[in-house]
């Protein structure tokens, strides 16, 4: 069971990292802080009917949202995390939750490029879940080619190999650490195990159904990585403008000014609703999946 131990779990994971760009981090998979994603599940579970720590944790949904970086070292809000964690409802939303957020836009993600192996979306995933997998997408093809011309196999390696080469010279070292993801995925193409036939021995460990758990948690997104949404004052800068652009491939009328403002907002509702997501006005890894969907 997935959910075996959530104490210690969320004991663990409810912590900032010295030097994490991602700071305070929580859940079964990750979600943190500063991407605006801790934000999302919160939200999700003090709407959750049933939710028992609803009315506690909603008076902190204003400092989520603003990614208010106090809460890294806020007793009273990590303990209820930690509560949180023992809910069955809190168990229910985390796994629709990280199906909606990093799963599908994963698949999404896998199509898109035209990957089609067990390897390669479990190499999208990873990226997904860590952080940055666009940034370093479109830094493998600039550098290397698309998939669709270097073959699937090559293409996956030369991202691995780029990602790989990110992590281990990023100016946050606790970054360094997280190598290790990248060299697990480089045995396994050394090995072409691209179908991943169970089970598997990965890093000394053997591999069935059960899931495991990963080492270190800090986050790859960068700073610029983050969920837009409509704030106050308005969120600037070239994410907002990619948004913009990508919107108006779609069709979506909006301005090209790199401001998220209330304009934006309502073409991003709009999107969602022809797009068929949950409608929210914020822009997180299903819209961004979404949106490159073209």
């Amino acid at each position: 069971d997935a959910w075996q131990g959530i104490a210690i779990a969320t004991e663990l994971l409810s912590q900032a990292l010295r030097g994490d760009t991602g700071h305070l981090t929580y859940g079964k998979a990750q979600t943190t802080l500063g991407s605006g994603n801790l934000a999302l599940l919160i939200d999700a579970y003090c709407d959750a009917e049933g939710a028992a720590f609803a009315t506690e944790l909603k008076q902190y949904l204003p400092r989520l949202q603003s990614r208010h970086l106090t809460l890294d070292h806020d007793r009273a809000f990590k303990t209820l995390l930690r509560e949180a964690g023992d809910d069955l409802v809190m168990h229910d939303v985390q796994d629709a939750f990280f199906d909606r957020v990093y799963w599908q836009p994963a698949m999404r993600s896998l199509a898109f490029i035209g990957g089609t192996k067990a390897l390669t979306a479990a190499v999208v995933y990873d990226g997904t879940v860590h952080g940055s997998w666009r940034a370093m997408r479109d830094r493998t093809n600039r550098k290397h080619g698309k998939l669709a011309d270097l073959g699937e196999d090559a293409w996956v390696k030369a991202y691995v190999e780029t990602r790989s080469d990110w992590l281990g010279t990023h100016r946050n070292t606790l970054l360094h650490r997280t190598v290790y993801r990248m060299d697990t995925f480089l045995a396994l193409i050394a090995d072409k195990v691209w179908d991943l036939p169970l089970p598997l021995t990965v890093r000394g460990v053997r591999i069935d159904e059960n899931a495991l758990a990963g080492e270190v948690r800090a986050s790859a997104a960068d700073d610029e990585e983050r969920v837009l949404r409509l704030t106050h004052p308005f969120m600037r800068g070239k994410d907002v403008k990619d948004l913009q652009r990508l919107l108006k491939k779609h069709k979506i009328r909006v301005s090209l000014d790199g401001i998220f403002g209330s304009d934006t907002e309502r073409a991003v509702i709009r999107f969602q609703l022809k797009a068929e997501l949950e409608v929210d006005g914020a822009v997180g890894p299903a819209t961004w999946a979404a949106l490159e969907d073209l």
